[in-house]
């Protein structure tokens, strides 16, 4: 009897602390195990390892803490500067500390340049056998076949849409425009999401030179516009680039909403001593919006917002 008594105790103290573990992150085991949205989380241009490495590192254990996360995303510009083999070794080591499910795609400076300064400092576009062998390392770095790739998350379509063109900084080439459109023909009736280095054109207010500039545009703009004017299931449209922060007026606002239909959200970098980060929340029937602040660890819900689906 003594035994038993002791085997239930056990079983009790063990169901305690899961609860509190749980608590402490503020869902509890019904609202991970059961809850009705995916959860995104979205990393501005991580430009690793840059400056704050430690302030980036506590992002990082931070969305470790959150239960419900079932992605964490980075919109390019992984590595800091040239896509070196260095800047790709510490962004390896860096993303090994996330326990969650990582998705990247490829930002300018993680293919473009060369590896080698010019005579002025100044950095260079590399060649082709240069741009394809950082695109591999790329891909080698983690663990993925291919530059861009889609994901499903419950009746949603995710489209992980990677530069691989030198023409523009941010310049997708014919063979991945005809790659995204056989994923948008094939998936007419999902609601879609698109992963993108640039934002879209006119998504921003002009709020210094480069906001809407050809090189901080996703490119080429016009084929691009056509694509998703042709496919009503994209609604959502989420960017980096431009480092954007919440202290810009137009980083959440009437702007960024793309031909009146494709909301673009824009996502700041992580080269900063404040970092933000959005998180995406997608419902059967709408995606909200959060920003996360993680210097003063809170929520700031003036940027929040909701997101119809289309009628599809």
């Amino acid at each position: 009897m003594g035994g038993r008594y002791r085997l239930f105790y056990f079983k009790s103290i063990l169901f305690i602390v899961f609860i509190a573990l749980f608590s402490l992150h503020g869902i509890s085991p019904v609202d991970a195990a059961e809850k009705e949205f995916h959860h995104l989380v979205i990393l501005g241009d991580p430009h690793l390892p840059g400056k704050y490495i430690e302030n980036k590192e506590q992002v990082i254990s931070t969305i470790n803490t959150w239960q419900d996360v079932d992605m964490v995303i980075a919109v390019g510009d992984i590595c800091e500067d040239r896509g070196t083999d260095e800047e790709y070794a510490e962004a390896k080591r860096f993303f090994l500390k996330l326990k969650k499910p990582f998705y990247p795609i490829v930002g300018n400076h993680d293919f473009i340049y060369d590896n080698n300064f010019d005579s002025k400092g100044k950095r260079n576009k590399a060649g082709p056998e240069t741009r394809e062998a950082k695109l591999k390392k790329f891909r080698d770095t983690f663990g993925l076949q291919n530059n861009s790739y889609s994901k499903s998350a419950g009746t949603y379509h995710l489209i992980f849409l990677s530069l691989d063109s030198s023409g523009h900084l941010a310049e997708i080439s014919q063979k991945q425009i005809a790659w995204l459109r056989s994923e948008l023909d094939t998936n007419k009736n999902k609601p879609t999401i698109i992963f993108f280095h640039a934002p879209l054109d006119g998504t921003l207010q002009n709020y210094n030179k480069n906001a809407n500039a050809i090189n901080f545009i996703a490119q080429p703009s016009d084929t691009i516009k056509d694509m998703l004017m042709a496919n009503p299931q994209v609604f959502l449209w989420v960017s980096g680039h431009t480092h954007t922060s919440p202290k810009e007026e137009s980083f959440a606002s009437a702007i960024n909403v793309y031909k009146k239909r494709i909301a673009n959200i824009h996502n700041t970098d992580m080269n900063r001593e404040k970092i933000w980060t959005n998180s995406l929340f997608l419902y059967p029937d709408k995606v909200d919006v959060k920003t996360y602040n993680h210097k003063s660890k809170k929520w700031e819900s003036e940027f929040e917002r909701t997101i119809a689906l289309p009628a599809l």
